[in-house]
């Protein structure tokens, strides 16, 4: 790489590390939270209010609901930390849901879970960053009227910030996290204190009015309202399994350490979810799915230029004033936390992508590490696919929100069912009473969770799938159909190239070797061509030409019988004016009449210096060599020659080579040796 880019690159990634500094990347538990657990922490800043515009269209009456949407929320997050804690203990290495559903439920159902994996992990970036936006948006109007450059422009910060390392990540992100819960905690304890003490509170919604889209509700419409309102909240628990597919990030003991990361992200997101929701009851906020025209101020629709504030911002707002300190704070540490939110997903993303592409399903590009010992390209496709899904749906989190959720609760249910069949089978050999007790009961909670969220999936495909959903379905199918296809492929070629116990078609040398060499004119390039084609063992020996000017077909010829060259020289007729045809089938015909000889084929090539002369030299070659290579018993070797430029280009990659970017070299501790040699130096 060149100096010009190395150096952007060390500054923007840092300098590379060597492999057997990954275990300097791992974390603690304090930045464990941020990094696998930022996702369910920060979703509580806007699920809060999709329960409520789910609500709204029954009217403000509907609202008195919400608590106890809420409590069925909570009940949910608990059973599947619980049943996480069962997982992180049982498959340390990992694959999480696609381990536990791989192994105990079989590869499809391992491939299922893994394309709704894929699925949510860019929808969790896409939706964090526009949720992010939009409240940013309420302190800074230049986002409301810029949501998708704003929005693209984090993603790519975002990318960058992850290129760097998951410890590095780790210790960027806590900081945001962190003061975003403290922030919410304290509005929540100002809140309470001061409903305790009297003191009003009113959102600045609260003197507005909702214009009920079903008014009078009842019977199933209404279950059905209160159930689409509930798979709304659920968008609480995206990202918790995060952590079961992060255990091998976690420092010793993994295990442990991840489960205790889960029940503290388990216990804060639900507390907030609760309090946000409760304070957005007293206070009297009002949202509604269409504000332009079911909001109304004093009888009359605020219009379309009314900008609907997100839940958060009013609640705090209505705590602490509008423009305070605290205000301004939480809305700031809100909208970073919601922007790294999606740092969830680039740890969750590339590290099941390594994990698939080991197991043949995505490209293998996908399974190693780059410089900063993170998985780069997982990193970047993962960026990719957010920035096509935030372009499309104009970075509007309440349209990708309705996406959400769906491969969630897919993974969540076959990974509690993989882990039912998991303690089965164990039970089955285990003889220990104490240990067969323990088992009965993590089984009986991952029976408790398999049921539950497989509840809520139908819940969620009912309520949801009309309304969007149906997009993230047709995602999990394309991937799981693109990784099929993959793994076929790469087992076709596996099957294809594996050497055979008995000696086959392959071990039988060749009859015969024909070595041509493709001449235009007689130059040093082709001089050399001759030389080494001699060197090599063959039967027959000859030059090809192709025959495009009779005048220069002429003077080659008369070169090439002056100067007394011992290969004869053949010449093909091309009246179309081609060079690569006749020599195919100038080869396919030797191969017809001899099956069994191998064609050996030498190329001349000019080697030049600048990216521009590649354009003017070698394009008959490069298409040559493209063609042969589909030819069946052809050898294709380049003889390269390398011209003036080339040199100068050398010399310039052996000065960069001696040169290093700031930062590319760290000076370790100076170890015995090291100091016995400055010592000989110094006497």
């Amino acid at each position: 790489m060149s100096k010009l880019t190395d150096l952007p690159k060390r500054i923007l990634i840092g300098r590379a590390l060597r492999s057997d500094k990954l275990g300097e990347t791992l974390l603690p538990k304090r930045l464990a939270l941020p990094v696998f657990a930022s996702d369910p922490l920060s979703s509580v800043a806007y699920a809060p209010g999709e329960v409520l515009l789910v609500l709204s269209i029954a009217g403000v009456s509907a609202y008195h609901f919400s608590p106890w949407i809420a409590g069925a929320v909570v009940v949910l997050m608990f059973t599947v930390v619980a049943s996480y804690r069962q997982n992180v203990h049982a498959y340390p290495s990992g694959g999480g849901d696609y381990e536990v559903a791989t192994t105990n439920l079989g590869p499809r159902a391992g491939l299922t879970v893994a394309s709704a994996l894929l699925v949510d992990y860019v929808l969790t970036v896409a939706v964090s960053v526009a949720s992010g936006i939009e409240n940013l948006g309420s302190a800074v109007p230049f986002f409301v009227t810029h949501k998708v450059v704003g929005a693209v422009g984090m993603i790519v910060i975002l990318m960058l910030m992850n290129l760097r390392g998951v410890r590095e990540s780790g210790t960027i992100f806590a900081i945001p996290t962190y003061a975003f819960v403290f922030g919410v905690f304290c509005m929540i304890a100002w809140g309470v204190f001061k409903i305790a003490t009297g003191h009003d509170m009113h959102a600045p919604t609260a003197g507005y009015t909702i214009h009920a889209e079903s008014s009078g509700i009842g019977g199933f419409a209404l279950i059905f309202l209160l159930l689409r309102a509930f798979s709304s909240g659920c968008a609480a628990l995206t990202g918790v399994e995060a952590i079961s597919n992060g255990v091998p990030a976690f420092k010793k003991p993994k295990s442990k350490n991840a489960a205790t990361t889960l029940a503290a992200m388990g216990l804060l997101a639900v507390t907030m979810f609760c309090g946000i929701i409760a304070l957005a009851i007293n206070t009297h906020v009002r949202m509604a799915e269409n504000p332009a025209t079911d909001l109304l101020n004093h009888g009359t629709p605020v219009g379309s230029g009314f900008t609907q504030d997100p839940v958060i911002a009013q609640v705090a707002e209505a705590v602490f004033g509008h423009n305070s300190i605290p205000f301004v704070f939480l809305a700031a540490v809100t909208a970073l936390v919601l922007f790294l939110a999606a740092n969830t997903a680039y740890n969750g993303f590339p590290v099941l992508g390594s994990i698939l592409a080991q197991d043949r399903y995505l490209p293998r590009q996908l399974h190693t590490r780059g410089d900063r010992l993170a998985f780069s390209n997982g990193i970047v496709l993962l960026a990719g696919f957010a920035c096509v899904l935030v372009y499309i749906y104009g970075a509007d989190s309440t349209r990708l929100i309705q996406l959400y959720i769906v491969g969630v609760f897919v993974s969540f249910t076959l990974s509690q069912t993989g882990m039912v069949r998991h303690w089965n089978r164990h039970l089955r050999t285990e003889t220990d009473q104490a240990k067969r007790r323990h088992m009965v009961r993590s089984r009986a909670i991952n029976t408790f969770g398999a049921f539950l969220t497989g509840l809520v999936l139908v819940i969620v495909l009912l309520t949801k799938f009309t309304h969007g959903a149906w997009v993230a379905v047709l995602g999990m199918v394309v991937f799981y159909a693109t990784m099929t296809a993959i793994r076929r492929h790469y087992t076709r070629v596996s099957d294809e190239i594996a050497a055979e116990d008995e000696p086959g078609d392959d071990y039988v040398r060749p009859s015969r070797v024909h070595s041509i060499v493709l001449v235009s004119k007689v130059h040093k390039p082709t001089l050399r061509a001759l030389s080494y084609a001699k060197l090599v063992r063959s039967d027959t020996l000859e030059a090809l030409s192709i025959n495009v000017d009779p005048d220069d077909t002429k003077a080659l010829q008369a070169d090439w019988q002056r100067r007394g060259i011992d290969v004869p020289l053949k010449v093909l007729d091309s009246p179309y004016r081609e060079i690569t045809r006749p020599i195919i089938d100038y080869v396919k015909g030797l191969r017809r009449n001899s099956p069994r000889d191998v064609v050996s084929i030498y190329i001349p090539e000019y080697v030049v210096g600048h990216w521009y002369e590649h354009l003017l030299h070698n394009q008959s070659a490069l298409r040559l060599k493209g063609r042969l290579l589909f030819t069946p018993g052809v050898m294709v070797t380049s003889v390269p020659y390398q011209l003036e430029s080339s040199e100068v280009a050398r010399a310039r990659a052996r000065r960069r080579a001696d040169w290093n970017a700031p930062g590319s070299i760290r000076r370790g501790p100076v170890g015995p040796q090291q100091r016995e040699r400055e010592h000989q130096r110094e006497h």
